[in-house]
């Protein structure tokens, strides 16, 4: 018999055994001795009371073979199988091609970027050069951006499909089985490029192919319609459906297809800082105490204020985690946040960002692209301030709400370093001025957060794409060219890597549909 029930305990009894069995026995009204197994299901810290709880969802096995689930992959041999073209190898990408082979369709993943494990000289050479190779950075390059920042697996994307089917692809490619039932699920930028890896072989061993430093130029089209895809190399790929899933950065991509007379759109997005304090500060005020201890991982926060008919918000959020300068062009400076799997950097970020909508950018209504030159003005502002090689404007907290220059800066976790800069000098005032009344007001929710220990560093600009591709919502195909399917974060229809993942898969159905 397995039965489930939801039991508490201390953090320090979450992993014992024996503890668990008698919480669940007492829970069920049965002997301990009856229980041959526990099984998680989910996971989550309750830390509203005093006291610091585990809450667990667990499968109960009584008086029976304990039997987990076993998690492993089998594709068939698609080497000979129709082609879909699947441009970008980010979790859109991966995860469309992966479902291709399930129904029988051989992937063609064409990246412009570096296999995942190559990427670290040029990630290497941005940390410590303030060099940007503008095909292979935090962005470009196999795995996409989620693979070097973080590797968050949260999401309230639920409707969109099945997020355990994610998670359980991950897992059989090698993530840890925690994935499956924490309520906030985190792989680390430390092991996501051997699962990224594992996924690659997959492909590949049922007959799929990868190519990498491959930079689509320009789609071929005839009469409406897809025919595959021409490479900077001259080379030509041809198939009758191409998924186009190159993430929220791959502005060139945006060029090629107004170029192409290919229907785009702008797009809001949101924009702000990445704002650190030491993680210490952060797991006081969220645990109720001086010193977290070993039982409990670093701590982590979510907040929103409506500031003048506007949200700000944190997301993103980083426990022990690193601020990452996430350009993808020189002259420009974008950050990010990832946190490696034990999250045991001394350091807590998170973006913070202002959401606004397309009246509030000026310029002509009609313009695909008004909303990405915003984008890239601001960016190079930044670069501006922070007076080259990647280091990037910053200023202490309380500094920056009471409108001060920061006589210095604290010891920070970005890497090319950080400049003692107003902000309101690279922010837009209708941003800036937001922020300014927000920060007050998360430390009234948060004691603590409002200090001058924390700093802000600018700016934080790829919180999604600022263009849009339009699809229709039945098929998921452009409107002007059957056989293109939009997809993920690039297109504006994912936030985040589960999001994307499913997206990845909801387009490979749809064309495999078709083919």
């Amino acid at each position: 018999m397995i039965k489930e029930t939801e039991i508490t305990c201390l953090p320090e009894q979450h992993e014992d055994e024996d503890v668990l069995k008698n919480i669940a026995a007492a829970a069920l009204n049965i002997p301990p001795k009856r229980i041959t197994g526990i099984q998680l299901v989910k996971r989550s810290i309750d830390a509203r009371g005093r006291k610091v709880l585990y809450r667990m969802q667990v499968r109960v096995y009584i008086d029976e073979p304990f039997s987990p689930e076993i998690y492993t992959v089998n594709y068939p041999d698609i080497k000979d199988a129709k082609p879909v073209i699947i441009v970008g190898a980010g979790p859109a990408g991966l995860f469309a091609a992966l479902q291709c082979i399930e129904m029988g369709l051989k992937p063609i993943v064409v990246e412009r970027g570096k296999p995942v494990k190559e990427r670290r000289r040029d990630l290497a050479n941005i940390n410590k050069q303030g060099l940007v190779n503008p095909e292979s950075n935090y962005c470009f390059g196999e795995g996409g951006a989620g693979t070097y920042s973080d590797g968050k697996l949260y999401t309230r994307s639920t409707k969109r499909g099945d997020v355990n089917q994610v998670l359980k692809v991950f897992v059989a490619h090698g993530a840890d089985e925690d994935i499956l039932v924490d309520a906030r699920p985190h792989i680390g930028t430390n092991k996501l490029p051997q699962i990224i890896t594992a996924m690659r072989e997959t492909i590949l061993n049922a007959g799929g192919e990868v190519h990498f430093d491959a930079k689509v130029v320009s789609l071929i089209v005839e009469f409406d319609r897809i025919r595959g895809v021409r490479l900077e190399s001259g080379e030509q790929l041809l198939a009758n459906a191409v998924i186009l899933a190159t993430g929220h950065s791959a502005r060139d991509v945006f060029d090629m297809l107004h170029r192409q007379n290919i229907l785009i759109e702008a797009k809001p997005f949101a924009l702000g800082v990445r704002i650190e304090h030491p993680q210490e500060i952060i797991d006081k005020a969220q645990y109720h105490c001086e010193h977290r201890g070993e039982f409990l991982p670093p701590s982590y926060y979510s907040l929103v204020e409506q500031v003048d008919g506007r949200g700000v918000f944190s997301f993103c959020m980083c426990p022990g985690g690193i601020i990452a300068p996430c350009s993808t062009d020189h002259g420009e400076i974008v950050v990010n946040g990832w946190s490696p799997s034990k999250r045991n950097n001394p350091y807590a970020n998170s973006g913070t960002v202002v959401q606004f909508n397309l009246e509030d950018v000026k310029g002509d209504v009609n313009d695909p692209f008004r909303m990405l030159r915003f984008q890239q003005q601001v960016e190079q502002a930044a670069f501006a301030a922070g007076g080259g090689n990647l280091v990037a404007p910053g200023q202490r907290m309380v500094d920056f709400v009471e409108g001060r220059v920061s006589a210095d800066l604290p010891k920070n976790s970005y890497l090319p370093g950080t400049k003692s800069t107003a902000l309101k000098e690279v922010l837009p005032g209708w941003i800036h001025n937001r922020l300014q009344k927000a920060l007050p007001a998360f430390g009234k929710k948060m004691k603590g957060y409002y200090t001058n220990e924390a700093i802000l560093v600018g700016v934080e600009s790829r919180t999604s794409s600022p263009v849009k591709i339009p699809r229709d919502k039945e098929t998921l195909q452009h409107p002007q060219i059957a056989g293109l399917f939009p997809c993920g974060e690039g297109a504006g229809y994912a936030g985040g890597i589960i999001s994307a993942a499913i997206d990845g898969i909801n387009c490979a159905i749809k064309a495999g549909t078709m083919i």
